[in-house]
Order: structure tokens, then sequence, then C-alpha cells
């Protein structure tokens, strides 16, 4: 019996190796708290009634810790539910002002005329697609992005958010580091308009645990890990800093080894075995330096 494991989880024992390997890889939703907490927060700005001073949002937190996560799947929950997209996601681009700016809407509407150099042409066409599309929730993924070049770009684009909000009635979002925050922060006027959702590196405390036994019950193994047993737990915390998309990288390549082995269990010995490094420490890791 595989007790330790969810019920649809289950069959997949009875898959070949490969097949067990890929379903191990494919992308999986963990539901933790501040997760459900900021699906909350991003579902009352979409109901909210109109204004002309819309509120907007930070997910700020550090590299590797899920925001982009949480904020696809909110994207992913309202387009299975809604009549017509409300929520749009767009990647901002690297680079100072308003035509890089611009250019990220434009290719997250689907829009031709990226590339177009004209600021002023760029404007009136997202303008154009705003007004005809009625977005009521945009969110910018790496928005740190945006933040990189002179004040009077950073300001450019915060004049861009405020206007949306007063003209089209649209929320935004800004995902991305603390600079995202120290820059909103840096005059009351942004900080009025946005709210803050942390999204802080893990603690190690009940709830990653409990992250944990989530994990290893949606991993097809024959035998029970105990990953959140005290030695194991803390071995995978250790490596992945804290940050929940090294955690789940860490755990995935543990159970795909245990897989390939015959082991069918994630251990202590096994997850040295990996050799894996921290993100702190690969700059001065024993890799490069045989690269130089």
């Amino acid at each position: 019996m595989a007790d330790h494991l969810l019920e649809h989880v289950r069959p997949y024992l009875d898959c070949d190796q490969e097949e067990r390997i890929a379903y191990i890889r494919a992308p999986r939703w963990i539901g933790h708290h501040v997760a459900q907490d900021s699906h909350r927060r991003l579902a009352e700005l979409l109901e909210r009634p109109p204004s002309l001073r819309t509120q907007g949002l930070m997910l700020v937190g550090p590299y590797a810790n899920g925001k982009t996560m949480i904020a696809e799947r909110f994207a992913v929950d309202h387009l299975r539910t809604a009549p017509e997209q409300k929520v749009w996601m767009v990647q901002t681009r690297e680079g100072a002002g308003l035509g890089h700016f611009y250019a990220s809407i434009l290719q997250a509407l689907r829009a031709p005329g990226g590339e177009i150099w004209d600021l002023r042409r760029k404007a009136e066409q997202l303008d154009h697609l705003l007004s005809i599309l009625k977005p009521r929730v945009l969110i910018f993924d790496e928005f740190h992005n945006a933040l990189r070049g002179r004040a009077c770009d950073v300001e450019a684009v915060f004049a861009f958010l405020r206007r949306i909000g007063r003209q089209y009635d649209i929320s935004p979002v800004l995902i991305g580091e603390v600079a995202v925050c120290d820059f909103v922060n840096a005059t009351s006027e942004m900080a009025s308009r946005f709210d803050l959702v942390a999204v802080p590196r893990w603690q190690y405390a009940e709830n990653y645990l409990m992250l944990l036994d989530s994990l290893e019950a949606a991993l097809p193994l024959a035998k029970s890990s105990d990953l959140s047993n005290e030695a194991l737990a803390r071995r995978i915390f250790d490596i992945s800093e804290g940050l929940i998309g090294e955690i789940i990288t860490v755990v995935t390549k543990a159970a795909i080894a245990a897989i390939r082995s015959g082991s069918e269990r994630i251990s202590k010995a096994s997850i040295s075995e990996l050799r894996y490094v921290p993100i702190s420490q690969r700059r001065n890791s024993a890799l490069r330096e045989s690269l130089l």
C-alpha cells in the first residue's frame, strides 16, 4: 500500500520509469499560506468597484521563491472561469524608459508593433488596446527591470501606472525583488497606491514541514521518505536556503534519482549525493573555479 501518497498519485506507481519521471518533472502548484493570501488579495483587485484612483499590489521577495507561479496560477484560474479576459500578465523587459515598458505591454496583449521605436505611436497603440480590451488587472512580472534607468525614466513609468488607473480603471500588480518596494515607497504618492504582499524566504517551522509533507505525497515513490524528519528536513532547508523554488528543485532531483537507482525513497545520503550547490555559493563553486 502506498498510504504516503495522494490517491490520484498512486496509479503512477504502475507506470514505467520515464512516465513517472515526466510526472515528477511537471510543474506543480503548491497552495501554501502565502500563495493563498496572495490570491485572495488579487481577487479583491479583480472584484473591486470602479475607481478613479485604483489601488495596486506589490508581490515582493527574493529570486526563486514562487512569486511568478503565484501570479500565473491566478491568471490561469481567471481564464478558466471568466467570460472574458480581465487579467493580463506582462513580462517586463530589461531596459530603461517608457519605450521598453510599452513594448512589454504590447507584447503581453499580443499586439503587433512591439518593436516600433516611435514612442508616440506605441503610446497611441497601447491606449487604443486598453480602451478595447478593458483589462481590470495588469500584472508586471520582474518589474525591477523597469527601475534600472535614470530617475526621469522611472518616474515616467510610475506616471503611466497612475494614468492607467485613472483613465482605464486598471489595478497594476508589481512583482519583483526588494528594489520594487524601495522605489514605490520612495514617495508618499506612490506608496499610498500600492499594498505590499511579502513573499519571504521560508523559515524552518511547521509551515515548512507541512510543505515537505505535501511534496512527498505528490511524488510517486513506492516507499515513504519521511521528508519532514528532522535530519532530512534540515538538510533540504540548508541547501535550498529557504527558497521554495530551490526546495522543489532539490526534492524533484532527489525523487528522480530514487527512481533511477531503484531505492524508491529519498534519504539524507541521497540528497548529499546530488552535490547540489546552494544559490549563494554558486559564484564561488569549485565548478566555476575549474572554468577559469
